[in-house]
């Protein structure tokens, strides 16, 4: 044993390496613990263990090392850092655990890893795991493999990669072993499962029996998509929603959704292992290949198809293999050997896939062309070829290729084509097949089909049938319009017959995979074009030219197809031309320079060079710039010229004259000869050097400039930056920005590459010289009129104060046009064309929009995204949605490869959730501006559903919708949207939202379109239907779209479509159209030449999709809405001009439109705070006044000016009402997207709206109103809070308008008075209300009196400021108003405080004039009758009160008396005053009327017809006590309100479920356990259960006490329930127990109830019979350490002693087996260990006191005589330890105490203090102190002693009566004896009984009458004094021997009643309501509440009749109301003796 101690006191880190076994595995243990207790997984105890966690699993024990698995599973699972230990520990378990015998070993190895995987790495336990399968011990390999499949089984097939285990697979089913065999075949079974036939090619060669055996297993295998059933601790919300779906039997849908993920995901391809070819090949194939002889070249071709034959090839350089096949294909002779290459091609494309994309474009036309051929099989081949090549690349990038050889002579050829076409078109989606395809497509397929060759019309028209079954009629008909209809029903009839690929013999898997990528590469093209084009145009210059054409922008629909191709040219020469012609020089050597130089320059001019005579230099200077000005360009060596000028001094010239002349001429060889980039590598640095000089500073930028004229300007701009920001001088650095800044206006923008620059300037921007940063902002300013806003996008992160410099320079920008460019070569072409001009304009735009850098996001859309956006669960859509947005954020542009977003967009745009919808719509929003004009491809499938969100009921969401759409339109064009009948049908949908939306939105886009699809006509009809719309707001718009559908379709065609219409409404709308017409617009003129530029603002382009400048125009919706409004008035005319006129009227509107986009709240950072400051300074006025004059208004808006746009400003201070309505249209539309920039300008805005009420117009108020809704809406969910100063300077002016005349505005007014109460404290609202009841105004005075009624209704009467008392006076006050409104409000505001405070209100109102009282009373009355009249309308408000009442509450009865009417006018105002949703119940139970009288007649007459059935009374059975009273279950709804709702009133919620937890039904139990859990699980809402702690822990062990005697007695009851109700029971409780705020709450009392309820029930045997009890106990164990640890450490104390104390005394009384005494000191001792930490939060009076109070009632002897000497050993450790911790002082601690000498505890602490000196030799003096006044006290103390004897004769059971005689006798000789310190530190019950009990004795002697005292004292007496036991109280009260009871008793009950029906008691309104029974909590003596509770219950028996009956008859208890309040507690003893005999009626008849 020696030896164990030494190692029991180490630490545990220490015992688990200690060489002994045991220490280790106690180390374990302990370690075990210790992980599973510590609740922060962030804990530094965590990473002490970071190193010994591998020896855990590999200890040598094989006993420890199980236990040390376990505490390493504990590890995994709770540390945040184990993932560092995964590699070790995982190698530990292969290892040194899969070896070994025992299964629970292996069974925790697997766990372990599977733990690992779930912490997120999988990666590295694969990687073990497959290491594993080389060991050679078969038992590790199988264990390797079952921990494999296991793991793939639960994960699923995203997160354990397949790839690496199939490789291995073959190899294990060649294994000798039969078990790794078998497990492998399981193994491979499990993967089949995931990947279904991806798996038979890579088993394709193992054993044949063995393939056998898995094709019958695998043919077992469900078809059902397999599902991840465990999740990563990032996937958690992925594991909500399936275990929802397990919930729900799992769903169809799902499943389908899983299964598209999974087959995409896992391709037989993918799994296969690439193999390398190149290196193969034969070495002589290129020669072979180009030989004579056919024979040879075959042989190459045989080599090669061999080769292709892998199906997985490696990347690599395939382009000369490729050229080689493609001349066989091309040039060959020999058919055969065609046909041989062109199956070597299709090898190829199949195994490189995409990959082999690049060589797609060489290879296609050469097919082609080849397919003039005639022989089958070689057709075939070439058909195979271009096949399996199509799937490598796109339709986008082969369709030049293709319609170059539609129209080729060979009818063969033109066949081929169109059925190649025809099979390409059955790859396609609609998506993949835009219109822009279409359209060629069908023009030359339309041709086809009018073709002479038969084949050729047969293939044409598949071709089409099959583009018309992909696309849809929709899409292709419009290109069909001009086809018969013979030939038309001919390609329906193809249509039909097409079956798309789906169907098709390619495969699924293939097929989808191949889907996807083939939208990303059509989409992502404009990106890489211009790489791709210089790259490729060596090689292929004529397609080039063409792709780039379609590539480079302007959509190719646009004009005729030559202009297109034309300018299409000219764009790619803009960015190629250069590239072309440019001169390529080698460097020349200074020799070569010089002899070159010498042969153009005058000898003495390059003597004189380096002259040191600076007169000579500049001669020699002017010498050189006369020979350079007459020397020919082709002459001119430029590169000698310039080294000539570099040699020394060079750019280092000191004169300055010199330099000057030495600039000059470089910039003349620039722009005279062919100036070279090598040439101005040469000079650039010198002029860099010199840009910042003061005299040669203009020189050095002339030269650049012609540099960069011939040099191109991208190109020379780069190179000048990097140098200007690679040396050091400021002044150079600013004067190139300050160069390139003008030379992009004079050279245009096109090429620049926009992102290096930006790296640079973002650079300059944080110099610290002011003009490097100036110059760089103006840059930037010159950047924006080419680029857009989205420039700013780059700088998003720079400090505010330079974001707002930035924007203030792009502001000015804003309205400009870029300049047309004046030099560089691009412009030497522009075609003549207007048309043209416009295309040119747009490509240039589009060039910006394409040089920003797009991002490819595909591969972060993965497919576990797009599921959480689809999830069941709101909140992980949400994250989602989030998700998404973060990943658009952080790429800024993106190319338009999106994957599976745009679907699972679209499914959240008819969101249930209106928060999720606006998310998506700015996601929607966001991705247009990302994306740019490729968004165009989504218009159908994503655009068309936003529109249709214009037809939701909420303003906000149809707003946001509006700007989404207005957002794409910028994009996208118009086109997109009006082609086809989507919006038509839009149309049709009878929604008015719907339509006066769209309606207003086509009015404002139509005006400025050129020309519109035919399809606009389709629209008519129900536009028409819109002009007779019910609803006046359709009709409205209809009528001012009318004018602009005219404009386009004509007035012919729109009276003709009026044929359909009714007679009638025929008649109107020709009306109509004929007004119409006089209004007609006319529609724009192309832009003029010279405003090209304007254009990009004005109207008529506005919509050019990639016009990078039309982002300048903010949002459009705001830009017209004046325009339509001036056009409205007048006549429409100047709407005429507005549209025409070109240039002239376009550049003021610009103005005016543009500065509309942006922000409207600018953030300005602190300004809040500053305002606040300046106006308590009284530096500004304070905003006060009756009306507001005019230098507030004046002092407001200078306030505003720095924080609101300046636009919205004019708009807010106009002197015109509707500005004002405008204004707050646009403030409500930016409320959801600027919330941040409301907040800070809030105090402001609410200071406008102030104003506001000032206004006279109705409109503007109610708009007011309406944004003041919204605004408190998006506050409270914001959680923000008003300051005081928001507060004071609204909130009066608010209450003036709820006197408003207008019963709607008086309606708002209340609600934003209700909302505020969530944003702004009730109690500081209440003085405001208040004063608004002094108006002169009576309906304000009215309503102000009904608010204050509902405030104290919701929140009870602590709102009342500044007190209650002066509240209610002045409330009282205005009974006696003159106006009855006023009158009835004030009574029924006092009725409503009445309900709440009960008759306590009499005294608070103070004296009433007579006739004032008696309304009061007489209402009150009328009140109590009848529950559903008005005045009772704040009763059913559920206040707070209800914190007072009892757990019981959960029996709260329903009504059926009152009638409906009455009940929804209940409901309705319940819903006015609050969204309470407490649904039925709760408001019925509190209309109940007040007084209590409970209906005894009723009860004694009715006999029950239903009974239910109770366990029996045994008067006699002690533990009836603790049988649960079972009262009928409440008929309401178990299911209660759900805390998320709940933002006012959170308490009386909280209540209400509480008091369920207590409730016999188990479900309902578990239910609001469960809903108080979740509240507890999330911080934000967990505060709110603070102060219910001790109410819900008393609900909670009466449940446990309910369980142990009746649920589990009960044969019937599942014992599965049971398990349920207690897992629910103690999860919660653990929940609670880790958030020590919470924990902290809980009182002694309560503590001492709760271990006891835990400790009985880890003692009841019956659980160890259950399934899972054991588990059940291991969680009880784990609840009792929470409690333990995290419970206020001083209570806790307190409540084990007290505990001890009563189970000894059970013990000594009961001989009840000691367990229980055993288990409470292993808790007592637990919490010895824990004094050193907490001994300083301790509070040792009482402590001590409560162990004074032990040994008194159990002296040393006493404890002695104990049979187990835990008891005496308990208290001494406990004592030695508080000594050791605190020494001497502890003596001062004995303060509570106040007859010390009733116990040993003095003398005790003496002897251990004295003890412990002198063992350490030396006594402090403080302690001699000590010693001698323990003395002095000791001698005194002597008196008392007498009394203390007699105090504890009444205490103890036996000799009660003893004692109190003997006290009688002792007060009578010593009258001055002070008994008070014996009775003061006992509870009010003991005191109350001592006295009664001395006047019964005084009465008795003194022979007053005999009244036979009751021995039934009251137990919660008992529980004070003598803390009995919990199993010993005295059976019931009374009754048992025959003995009267006095009134207490009843009035006892009667307490109990009151609770149980919700009523509170008097003015108990502690927070923990049963504790609060007891009369004095704050005194440290414990009154259990159970010993409390019991006498309660007793009584509670009794009255169970009662309950029946009330239950049973529900009719008349209703109508006279259950529990309700007594009017005076006096009245019942009075009438005490009625009321016995009745209850024993109800006995009797019960018997």
């Amino acid at each position: 044993m020696g030896d164990d101690s030494e190692w029991m006191k180490l630490p545990i880190d220490q015992k688990c390496e200690h060489k002994l076994w045991k220490a280790r595995l106690n180390g374990y243990e302990e370690a075990l613990k210790l992980f599973q207790k510590i609740d922060d997984e962030k804990s530094p105890e965590w990473s002490k263990y970071l190193g010994l966690i591998k020896k855990f699993v590999t200890d040598s024990n094989a006993v420890a090392q199980l236990k040390g698995l376990e505490a390493a599973l504990a590890y995994v699972e709770n540390a945040h850092v184990a993932g560092k230990t995964t590699g070790e520990v995982a190698s530990g378990v292969v290892n040194k655990v899969f070896n070994q015998p025992k299964a629970r070993a292996k069974e925790l190895g697997e766990d372990i890893c599977l733990m690992y995987i779930e912490i997120e790495k999988g990666e590295a336990i694969q990687e073990e795991l497959l290491k594993g399968l080389d060991n050679k011990n078969p038992k590790i390999i199988v264990a390797c493999i079952e921990t494999l499949r296991k793991a793939l089984s639960e994960f699923g097939s995203k997160i354990i990669s397949l790839k690496p285990i199939i490789k291995v697979l073959p190899k294990l089913f060649e294994s000798r072993e039969k078990a790794v065999r078998d497990e492998a075949k399981l193994l491979a079974v499990e993967i089949y499962r995931w990947i279904r036939d991806a798996l038979r090619p890579p088993l394709q060669n193992i054993n044949s029996v063995q393939l056998k055996e898995l094709e019958e297993e695998w043919i077992k295998v469900s078809s059902a998509a397999p599902k991840q059933t465990r999740f990563l601790r990032s996937q958690q919300e992925l594991k909500a929603k399936f275990e929802q779906q397990q919930g729900l039997g799992g769903d169809a849908d799902g499943g389908d959704d899983d299964e598209e993920e999974a087959v995409p995901q896992v391709d037989a391809y993918e799994l296969l292992e690439a193999v390398e070819i190149l290196s193969k090949l034969p070495k002589d194939f290129y020669e072979k290949i180009e030989a004579k002889k056919w024979q040879e070249r075959k042989e190459a071709l045989e080599a090669v198809e061999v080769l292709v034959k892998n199906p997985k090839l490696e990347s690599g350089d395939y382009a000369d293999l490729v050229k080689a096949l493609k001349k066989v294909v091309g040039k060959d002779t020999n058919v055969m050997l065609v046909a041989l290459a062109a199956k070597c091609l299709a090898g190829l494309a199949t195994g490189l896939r995409k990959k082999f994309g690049q060589y797609a474009g060489h290879v296609v036309p050469t097919i082609l062309e080849k397919f003039k051929e005639k022989k089958p099989q070689v057709v075939q081949a070439l058909q195979e070829a271009i096949d399996a090549i199509f799937l490598t690349t796109t339709l986008q990038n082969i369709s030049e290729d293709i319609l170059a050889v539609m129209d080729n002579k060979n009818p063969t050829i033109k066949q081929q084509t169109s059925l190649f076409i025809a099979r390409s078109f059955r790859h396609c989606t609609p998506s993949t097949l835009p219109k822009s395809l279409l359209k060629p497509f069908c023009a030359a397929l339309l041709k086809h089909i009018n073709d002479s060759a038969p084949e050729v019309r047969d293939a044409g028209f598949e071709a089409l049938g099959t583009a018309l079954k992909v696309a849809g009629e929709k899409a292709v008909n419009p290109f069909l319009a001009d086809v018969d209809k013979l030939k038309l029903d001919r390609i329906k009839e193809c249509a039909e017959k097409v079956e798309l690929v789906y169907g098709k013999k390619t495969g699924g898997a293939a097929e989808k995979k191949e889907g996807k990528p083939v939208a990303g590469k059509a989409a992502a093209l404009p990106g890489p074009a211009g790489d791709k084009e210089t790259k490729d145009a060596a090689t292929k210059p004529g397609p080039l030219k063409k792709t780039s054409a379609v590539k480079a922008g302007a959509p190719p629909k646009k004009g005729k197809p030559a202009t297109a191709a034309g300018t299409g040219g000219a764009g790619a020469k803009g960015k190629k031309g250069p590239e072309t012609k440019e001169i390529f020089e080698s460097e020349l050597s200074i020799e070569v320079c010089e002899e070159k130089a010498a042969a153009v320059l005058p000898a003495s001019c390059i003597q004189q060079l380096d002259s040191g005579n600076w007169k000579e230099r500049l001669a020699c200077m002017e010498e050189f710039q006369k020979a350079v000005e007459l020397m020919e360009r082709s002459e001119m060596p430029c590169q000698a010229l310039v080294r000539m000028l570099a040699k020394k001094p060079g750019w280092k010239e000191t004169n300055f004259q010199v330099m000057q002349m030495k600039l000059h001429i470089v910039a003349l060889i620039a722009q005279k000869g062919n100036f070279s980039k090598t040439s101005a590598q040469v000079v650039l640095d010198g002029l860099v050097d010199k840009v910042g000089d003061v005299k040669c500073g203009t020189n050095a930028k002339e030269a650049m400039t012609a540099i960069a004229e011939a040099c191109q300007l991208p190109w020379t701009a780069e190179q000048l930056v990097a140098m200007a920001f690679s040396q050091k001088n400021p002044k150079n650095q600013s004067e190139t920005l300050n160069w390139l800044a003008n030379a992009i206006k004079e050279f245009g923008f096109s090429g620049l590459n926009v992102k290096a620059f930006i790296s640079n300037v973002k650079t300059a921007l944080a110099a610290t010289n002011p003009a490097v940063r100036t110059s760089a902002i103006t840059l930037l300013g010159v950047m924006y009129l080419y680029v857009g806003p989205s420039l700013r996008m780059f700088f998003e992160d720079e400090k505010p104060a330079l974001l707002s410099q930035i924007d203030a320079e792009f502001e000015k920008m804003q309205g400009q046009t870029a300049p047309a460019p004046t030099r560089g070569i691009s412009r030497h072409n522009v075609g003549g064309v207007d048309d043209g001009e416009e295309e040119e304009q747009e490509e240039v735009g589009n060039d910006v929009v394409d040089l920003l850098p797009r991002t490819d996001i595909g591969d972060k859309i993965t497919a576990e995204l797009v599921s959480k956006i689809g999830d069941k669960n709101w909140k992980i859509r949400k994250e989602g949605l989030d998700e998404v947005t973060s990943i658009i954020n952080e790429a800024k542009f993106i190319q338009p490869n999106i994957g599976e977003l745009p679907a699972a967009l679209k499914g959240r745009l008819n969101d249930s959730n209106k928060i999720l919808v606006q998310q998506t719509l700015s996601i929607l929003q966001q991705l247009a501006t990302a994306m740019g004009p490729n968004i165009k491809q989504y218009v159908k499938n994503l655009g068309i559903p936003v529109i249709t969100v214009l037809g939701d009921s909420k303003n906000n969401v149809r707003a946001a919708a509006l700007a989404t759409v207005n957002a794409w339109a910028e994009q996208t064009g118009m086109k997109e949207w009006l082609e086809g009948e989507d919006l038509s049908e839009e149309l049709k949908k009878e929604n008015p939202f719907l339509r006066q939306e769209l309606l207003g939105w086509l009015a404002e886009k139509l005006p400025a379109l050129r020309s519109v699809p035919s399809d606009l006509l389709l629209c008519v009809p129900h536009l028409y239907s819109c002009l007779e719309d019910r609803n006046g707001d359709v009709r409205k718009k209809a009528q001012d779209a009318l004018p602009f559908f005219m404009m386009h379709l004509g007035f012919e065609k729109m009276a003709k479509a009026t044929g359909k219409l009714k007679p009638t409404s025929k008649d109107q709308v020709l009306a109509m159209l004929e007004k119409a017409k006089a209004n007609m617009p006319a529609k724009p003129a192309p832009p003029a030449k010279a405003s090209s530029r304007v254009v990009g603002g004005a109207a008529p382009a506005k919509f050019q999709p990639t016009s990078a400048f039309a982002d300048d125009l903010g949002s459009n919706n705001m830009e017209s809405k004046p325009d339509l409004k001036k056009a409205k008035a007048g006549g429409l005319s100047s709407k005429t001009k507005g549209v025409q006129g070109k240039k002239v009227p376009s550049k003021p509107n610009l103005k005016e439109d543009d500065d509309k986009s942006g922000p409207i709240f600018i953030i300005v950072p602190n300004g809040k705070e500053q305002r606040m400051k300046e106006e308590k300074a009284l530096k500004v006025l304070k905003w006060n006044f009756t009306t507001p004059r005019d230098e507030y208004i004046e002092q407001l808006k200078t306030q505003m000016s720095t924080c609101v746009a300046k636009w919205l400003q004019d708009e807010m201070f106009h002197a015109d009402f509707q500005h004002h309505n405008k204004a707050l249209t646009v403030m409500i539309e930016h409320l959801e997207s600027e919330k941040d920039g409301v907040i800070s300008c809030l105090d402001l805005i609410l200071k406008w709206l102030t104003l506001r009420f000032f206004d006279t117009n109705t409109s503007v108020l109610m708009k007011a109103l309406e944004y003041l809704k919204l605004l408190f809406n998006m506050l409270s969910q914001e959680e923000y809070h008003l300051t005081e100063n928001e507060a004071s300077s609204f909130i009066p002016y608010l209450i003036l308008k709820v006197g408003e005349p207008k019963d709607v505005i008086r309606k708002d007014v209340r609600a934003i008075l209700n909302r505020m109460c969530l944003i702004y404290p009730a109690s500081k609202m209440f003085p405001f209300i208040m004063e608004g009841t002094k108006s002169k105004n009576s309906k304000q005075r009215a309503e102000c009196l009904e608010e204050l009624g509902c405030l104290v209704g919701s929140y009870g009467m602590n709102v009342c400021q500044p007190t209650p008392g002066k509240a209610l006076k002045e409330m009282a006050a205005h009974i006696g108003d003159r106006d009855n409104t006023v009158r009835n409000a004030a009574l029924n505001t006092i009725v409503t405080v009445y309900n709440v405070h009960g008759d306590q209100v009499f005294k608070l109102i103070g004296n009433l004039s007579e006739k004032d009282m008696s309304m009061l009373e007489e209402r009150i009355k009328r009140s109590a009758k009848r529950p559903s009249s008005a005045p009772v309308r704040q009763a059913e408000e559920k206040p707070q009160r209800t914190q007072s009442i009892s757990a019981n509450t959960s029996m709260i009865r329903k009504g059926q008396a009152e009638d409906m009417s009455s009940k929804l006018k209940i409901m309705y105002r319940t819903y006015r005053i609050q969204n309470r949703n407490v649904g039925n119940h709760s408001e019925t139970a509190h209309t109940v009327p007040r007084e209590f009288q409970l209906d005894l007649d009723e009860i004694e007459n009715d006999n029950g017809t239903v009974r239910c059935e109770m366990p029996a009374l045994v008067q006699h059975k002690l533990d009836d006590i603790f049988e649960p009273v079972l009262i009928p279950e409440p008929k309401i709804r178990a299911v209660s309100p759900h805390f998320d709702d709940m933002h006012s009133n959170t308490a009386s919620t909280i209540n209400f479920v509480i008091s369920q937890v207590a409730s016999g039904d188990i479900n309902t139990s578990i239910q609001a356990l469960t809903q108080i859990d979740e509240v507890l699980k999330q911080e934000d809402k967990a505060e709110a259960m603070s102060g219910h702690i001790d109410q819900f822990l008393i609900a909670t062990f009466m449940q446990l006490r309910l369980i142990y005697n009746t649920h589990m007695a009960d044969e019937k009851l599942d014992k599965d329930e049971i398990v349920r109700l207690y897992s629910c029971i103690i999860g919660s409780m653990i929940t609670l127990f880790q958030i020590e705020s919470l924990a902290r709450e809980a009182s002694t009392g309560v503590l001492k109830d709760l271990m006891h309820g835990l400790i009985t029930l880890m003692l009841d045997s019956r659980i160890e019979d259950l399934e899972e009890g054991e588990q059940v106990i291991r969680s009880v164990n784990l609840l009792v350490v929470k409690v333990l640890e995290k419970s206020d450490q001083t209570n806790i104390l307190s409540a084990l002693l007290v505990l001890l104390q009563d189970s000894l005394l059970a013990t000594a009384n009961l001989e009840v087996a000691p367990k229980f005494s055993e288990l409470v000191m292993k808790c007592l001792w637990r919490m010895v260990r824990l004094l050193p930490e907490t001994i300083n939060s301790i509070n040792l009076d009482r402590i001590l006191l409560d162990i004074h109070i032990f040994m008194k009632v159990f002296p040393k002897e006493k404890l002695k005589q104990c049979k187990s000497e835990f008891p005496i050993r308990t208290l001494k450790t406990l004592l030695h330890t508080l000594c050791k911790l605190k020494g001497p002082k502890i003596l001062d601690h004995l303060t509570m105490i106040d007859n010390k000498n009733e116990s040993e505890l003095e003398a005790h602490l003496c002897r251990v203090m004295k003890h412990s000196m002198d063992q350490t030799g030396k006594a402090d003096k403080d302690t001699e102190k000590g010693a001698s006044r323990i003395e002095e006290k000791a001698s005194k103390a002597k008196v008392n002693d007498i009394l203390a004897e007699i105090f504890k004769k009444i205490g103890s059971k036996e000799n009660t009566k003893e004692g109190l005689a003997e006290l009688y006798e002792y007060k009578k000789k010593y009258s001055d004896a002070d008994i008070e310190p014996f009775l003061k530190n006992s509870s009010q019950f003991f005191q109350s009984y001592v006295e009664r009990g001395l006047r019964l004795i005084e009465t008795e002697r003194e022979g007053k009458g005999r009244i036979a005292t009751s021995t039934g004292i009251s137990p919660q007496m008992e529980g004070t004094c003598v803390p009995a036991s919990t199993h010993t109280v005295s059976s019931s009260i009374g009754n048992t021997n025959g003995e009267e009871v006095g009134p207490s008793v009843y009035l006892e009950r009667l307490k109990i009643l009151r609770q149980r029906c919700g009523l509170d008691n008097a003015k108990q309104e502690d927070r923990t309501p049963l504790t609060s029974l007891l009369s004095k909590p704050t005194l440290p003596t414990v009154a259990s509440s159970t010993d409390m509770l019991h006498s309660k219950l007793s009584q509670l028996r009794e009255s169970r009749e009662q309950y029946q009956h009330l239950d049973l008859d529900s009719n008349q208890t209703h109508s006279s109301g259950i529990g309700t309040t007594l009017a005076s507690p006096s009245s019942a003893a009075a009438n005490i003796d009625d009321l016995k005999k009745r209850l024993e009626r109800i006995k009797s008849s019960r018997k």
